[in-house]
């Protein structure tokens, strides 16, 4: 009989909740962002909830919005990735440690030697998420007067990967003989210098840290563009997806994992987690008033900015509390415009409750009982919409303990 399918569940937890408003929820931790102490107990009760994974991801930049808009972000101060994990790996034994890194603006020596120290540092459990850094406002921070071109980005993301993991194959697992009576230290016939040149990187190592306990630490991709997903099939063992519908989940499930084929990869050997934001409640109703309540304390000059963006037209004319007007057509995404329009008649939103759920978290949400949100990821699970979810939880600590102490003993109960 063939295994059963299981699922795998890491937490996003950079922010450590991805809604604007999660800051100001009754009873919820304003300062959570940078606040260590209670980043150690989020992570613990993650670890104890058997979490494959802690998501850190990153940006680069603080003035990316409206001033208006942006000073009612909790988001504009943060830990450095790299800084925290190790000090969170010092009170965890068992959870992944997930950190993005860009290969846009640092030096590939510079991101293997960290996460080489991360690896060893947690004894084993160090991943990379690659990114290549889009925000233009990043770039303005690191020399450029602005961002590189999409195809030259990825170009240089797919020679970064080849040296960063070629850096760490600077050193056989072997090499460190460490023989006090000979006073050799290490086997030089076991060390590598890679002497990389290439068209966006010259690097000649070694590096100047063991191998990785894991060898390399786990490839984590987060981009969905064509170029994302070949860079995704070509190198990731885990992908990090944004959230739609199930069939838009098993449209990109069934392209990456075709691409893999192509390329002679195992499928199986890549798990695919879109973000997946969790309500939970003891009904149905509840979860629906939680979010709502959560929703209610977006800011309307935050709202109406997101929903303009997403609309691919300015909202800032129409009613707040009328219901959405003709949308004209524009250069934005049209499924993503008609997705909003359809939720804004289905659940009868004003604009203003429109812009505050896009305002706060617009993708993938599973707002329900322990019991049907388990359905919905048994549903996505089995017909191959994903292999599991990043949780985004909607406020903390309430969001991520309800989730832990009541939806993941019912996925336990069903074996998955």
């Amino acid at each position: 009989m063939a295994k059963r399918r299981q699922l795998h569940l890491g937490a996003f937890m950079r922010p450590v909740s991805i809604h604007t408003a999660a800051w100001r929820y009754p009873g919820g931790t304003p300062d959570a962002n940078f606040n260590l102490q209670a980043i150690v107990r989020y992570i613990q009760t993650l670890e104890r909830a058997k979490f494959d994974a802690f998501f850190m991801a990153d940006h680069l930049a603080v003035l990316n919005m409206p001033i208006e808009a942006l000073k009612r972000s909790a988001t504009v101060t943060s830990f450095d990735p790299l800084t925290l994990l190790p000090a969170l790996a010092m009170v965890t034994k068992r959870i992944g440690l997930i950190a993005t890194a860009s290969t846009t603006f640092e030096p590939p020596y510079t991101i293997a030697r960290r996460f080489a120290s991360l690896d060893h540092i947690s004894g084993g459990r160090a991943a990379w998420n690659i990114v290549s850094t889009s925000n233009p406002d990043a770039a303005l921070n690191f020399g450029m007067t602005e961002q590189m071109p999409h195809a030259q980005r990825y170009e240089r993301a797919r020679e970064f990967y080849d040296v960063v993991t070629g850096l760490w194959d600077s050193w056989a697992d072997d090499a460190f003989v460490r023989d006090v009576e000979s006073g050799v230290f290490f086997d030089p016939a076991k060390l590598h210098v890679l002497g990389h040149k290439g068209e966006n990187l010259s690097v000649r190592g070694p590096l100047n840290v063991a191998r990785p306990v894991q060898g390399w630490p786990v490839i984590v991709q987060a981009g969905a563009s064509e170029d994302g997903k070949q860079l995704a099939a070509e190198t990731a063992e885990a992908v990090f997806t944004g959230g739609g519908s199930l069939a838009d989940g098993q449209k990109l499930y069934a392209d990456i994992k075709g691409r893999m084929d192509k390329v002679g990869r195992d499928p199986e050997h890549l798990k695919i987690l879109p973000g997946a934001f969790v309500v939970v409640g003891d009904s149905v109703e509840e979860a629906k008033e939680k979010r709502a309540l959560l929703d209610s304390r977006v800011h309307y000059d935050s709202a109406i900015a997101s929903l303009s963006v997403q609309l691919g037209t300015d909202a800032s004319g129409f009613d707040p509390d009328g219901q959405l007007p003709p949308i004209p057509e524009t250069n934005a995404s049209k499924s993503g415009r008609q997705r909003l329009v359809d939720v804004a008649a289905r659940d009868k939103l004003t604009v203003r409750q429109l812009a505050q759920r896009v305002g706060g978290y617009g993708g993938l949400a599973f707002v329900g009982t322990p019991q049907t949100i388990a359905d919905q990821m048994e549903e996505w699970l089995v017909s191959r919409g994903s292999d599991g979810f990043n949780i985004m939880f909607p406020f903390l600590p309430a969001g991520l303990d309800d989730f832990v102490d009541k939806v993941v003993p019912e996925l336990q109960r069903r074996g998955i």
